[in-house]
């Protein structure tokens, strides 16, 4: 399987992506903005917020996908103020993988 599942946990990633706040999709980030560039993370072990974590598990290498989670799997009860997302609010991510190493 070329998904970075069980296997490859620990695996370093990277993606485009697109941020949102589910509430009305307004976004807040995104790596295609101008001087923005890909995000490379390892997954599954802690390094990004846990819905990324959990919804990147079951991706594979050229996928494109749409992640929605619930605040407490986002930025929690801080929130993520510099990029204007609330305590607590729900995020959806436009995901692409676009390298597994």
């Amino acid at each position: 399987s070329s998904g970075i599942n069980a296997e490859y946990g620990g695996a370093t990633v990277t993606v485009h992506c697109t941020g949102m706040l589910t509430a009305g999709l307004k976004k807040f980030w995104s790596t295609h903005d101008p001087g923005q560039r890909a995000f490379t993370f390892k997954a599954g072990v802690g390094q990004v917020i846990q819905g990324w974590d959990e919804g990147t598990m079951t991706m594979c290498l050229g996928e494109k996908s749409r992640i929605s989670m619930t605040g407490d799997k986002g930025y929690g009860s801080g929130g993520f103020p510099a990029w204007g997302i609330p305590p607590n609010a729900g995020l959806t991510f436009e995901l692409e993988v676009i390298s597994i190493q």
